[in-house]
């Protein structure tokens, strides 16, 4: 093969990846648009949660004890590093792909072959969890008031994000991750996670979640 059929061979290679990234992007902004139990309203009283944004990452702060729910049964002081951590009145869970999470240390940690791998799909996934004090309202940070019994169905979605297996040593000593259920790929990311479970609760939230901006545009 000569090099002029190669180069037009390369370019359209790359004229399918741009095209496959646009469309990738604006399916996305599409479907956070639209929303999933449209006529939901937060109630006047209820359980508060946030949803928090790190640029990349969307996941659930929760209290520790509410509504008949208590997380440190799921998540005990022994799988922490520092138990201590423990004593704070929230935990924040998110979901993801195994490799990203624990090669992804920081932001400066990660490489185009670490999201492309994750992309691409993947059966080990993990859940994160952060034993935090009781977060503050933010731009990154949203609260969100629950009735109760949307609260609990909210639990048992994170419940059922978690399947058995030892727990993982976290980054810090207030952190640590467990074996969970469930494909991560480009369809099903980590921000869609959040958007599943907090339309399982049944709170309004886009159809498809796969960025940030699509699950923090609704609160």
């Amino acid at each position: 093969m000569g090099a002029r059929p190669l180069r037009r061979i390369l370019r359209g290679l790359v004229l399918a990846v741009a095209l496959a990234v646009v469309g990738y992007a604006i399916a996305g902004a599409i479907g956070g648009l639209v929303p999933r139990n449209p006529d939901w309203r937060a109630p006047a009283d209820g359980v508060t949660i946030w949803v928090e944004d790190n640029g990349i990452h969307t996941g659930l702060v929760l209290p520790v004890r509410a509504a008949g729910i208590d997380w440190r049964g799921d998540f005990p002081a022994r799988d922490l590093r520092d138990p201590r951590y423990a004593d704070h009145g929230h935990v924040a869970v998110g979901w993801g792909e195994r490799g990203f999470y624990l090669g992804t240390p920081t932001w400066w940690d990660v490489r185009p072959s670490t999201i492309l791998r994750a992309a691409l799909g993947s059966d080990d996934t993990l859940l994160h969890v952060e034993h935090i004090a009781r977060p503050v309202a933010g731009p990154q940070v949203r609260a969100v008031t629950l009735r109760v019994a949307e609260y609990r169905r909210l639990a048992a979605v994170v419940r059922g994000s978690r399947r058995r297996g030892a727990a993982v040593p976290g980054y810090a000593g207030y952190d640590v991750f467990y074996p969970a259920s469930g494909r991560y790929d480009a369809v099903r990311t980590c921000n869609a996670w959040t958007g599943d479970a907090l339309a399982a609760a049944g709170v309004r939230v886009g159809a498809w979640t796969p960025f940030p901006s699509t699950v923090m545009r609704w609160f």
